[in-house]
């Protein structure tokens, strides 16, 4: 648990890990005992980056993110004509971008929000926030996930889904 606050308040800002992660976090662990990813009642709220070591958000996490933080910390801010297709999820391009928060760094997980702070997506930042605002063509945020297949319930795990190796191979001819 304070493995994975620290690289939300290293990553977000101080005291963000504590309000992203709640006490009764379930952690899913690679094979080698690795976080891999990090769920509260069954939902995904991040997944811990293997190549260098930050999360990413699911939509879960996104929400809780998004209380946690006063805008526009983390906030791609869109134009409302383009808002039903990044709740769809997807990308979010330079030209449709009406604000940005200065402090977005290439790579950075943002969060994708109408004028009114409503939030529609979650992804990661292809360009710094001040070259989102500059650039009329592009990709400003890959996204990750929209609010609309969450919503829906889309990534939500099954109760028989599993990833136990064993099952996995049962089907299998040596």
């Amino acid at each position: 648990m304070q493995r994975v606050r620290v690289i939300a308040d290293f990553q977000f800002g101080r005291g963000v890990g504590e309000g992203l992660f709640p006490q009764d976090c379930e952690f899913i662990l690679s094979r080698t005992g690795r976080i891999r990813q990090v769920l509260w009642q069954g939902t995904r709220l991040a997944t811990l980056r293997a190549s260098d070591g930050r999360l990413t958000l699911g939509m879960a996490g996104a929400i809780r993110l998004h209380h946690i933080l006063p805008p526009p910390a983390y906030r791609v801010s869109i134009l409302s004509e383009v808002a039903e297709f990044i709740l769809k999820g997807k990308n979010t391009f330079c030209k449709h971008v009406v604000s940005a928060d200065q402090g977005i760094r290439s790579g950075d997980e943002v969060l994708v929000i109408t004028g009114d702070d409503e939030l529609l997506a979650t992804g990661m930042a292809v360009l710094s926030g001040p070259e989102i605002l500059v650039f009329n063509y592009g990709v400003a945020v890959k996204v990750r996930q929209g609010r609309s297949a969450y919503d829906a319930g889309k990534y939500q795990p099954q109760e028989d889904e599993a990833d136990d190796e064993a099952a996995g191979d049962a089907g299998r001819a040596d």
